[in-house]
């Protein structure tokens, strides 16, 4: 009898204790979730969800969000110090295992993936295009697989379209023979713009979304759309730490365009 209740006791202490660290880990996410999207302190973030991953080292939400965090700080990071190439470098290999890993845990949800690819295209990016044109690659792909998922958020899914889209815009303001050799002849413009809208369709409100759908307008001739969408920008809420540079551009670009309509 005393061994029965003595099992009884010990499963019911397991459950408490597993159901603990579970809520321990929903509080912990949404407190780094906060502090990323709304303080866009992500070192803060950073503290917080390494300590969300030693109670559940194997949990793909706190994977993504690590990536994320990491990919921030990199891509923050002060590029005047010295020997600052290779520390940035480092951080981003740190985000992009956290994404791996993420995808790894879960291979059949789009986020996963997006963040992947978020990784991989800021390393593309930073290394240069032409000297990591399969890094390039995987980005497309990997854009691909979650717009095939499709089980992202609304903000997921555009995100994914915009990711693509500023892949093909990027990469087609490159000598087309060129990318050919290297594999990446797969990207052109008119794919880069169809992205685009659908990113800012789905998703309408987002500073970033707007001003580099603009941008490519603006390669294009088309300077009424372009204007549209910068107008569009310039009425947003802030929601990215990088916005209020980005406004900067939507207010530069906005005058080439009102130049060029005139």
């Amino acid at each position: 009898m005393k061994g029965k209740i003595f099992t009884f006791l010990f499963t019911v202490a397991i459950l408490f204790y597993v159901q603990a660290n579970a809520q321990t880990v929903e509080q912990l996410i949404a407190k780094a979730d906060s502090l990323t999207e709304k303080a866009f302190d992500d070192d803060a973030a950073l503290t917080v969800l390494l300590k969300a991953e030693k109670i559940d080292p194997n949990n793909w939400e706190i994977e993504w969000r690590l990536s994320r965090a990491y990919s921030n700080i990199a891509a923050h990071m002060p590029k005047e110090t010295s020997g600052q190439k290779d520390k940035q470098y480092a951080v981003y290999q740190t985000a992009l295992k956290h994404a791996e890993k993420a995808v790894k845990l879960a291979p059949d949800q789009s986020r996963a993936y997006v963040r992947r690819a978020i990784v991989n295209g800021r390393i593309a990016l930073f290394k240069g295009v032409f000297s990591v044109a399969k890094v390039v690659t995987k980005v497309r792909d990997d854009c691909r697989k979650a717009l095939k998922l499709n089980n992202g958020t609304v903000y997921d899914m555009a995100l994914t379209h915009y990711i693509l889209a500023r892949t093909h815009a990027k990469l087609s303001e490159k000598w087309k023979p060129a990318l050919s050799v290297l594999g990446l002849g797969w990207a052109d413009i008119d794919t880069a713009l169809v992205h685009y809208k659908k990113a800012v369709d789905m998703y309408p409100g987002y500073i970033m979304f707007y001003v580099d759908y603009a941008k490519a307008l603006y390669r294009e001739d088309q300077y009424q759309k372009a204007k549209e969408m910068l107008d569009k920008a310039l009425t947003c809420k802030i929601r990215e730490r990088d916005d209020p540079q980005k406004l900067k551009e939507a207010k530069a670009l906005l005058k080439e365009v009102e130049d060029e309509l005139n």
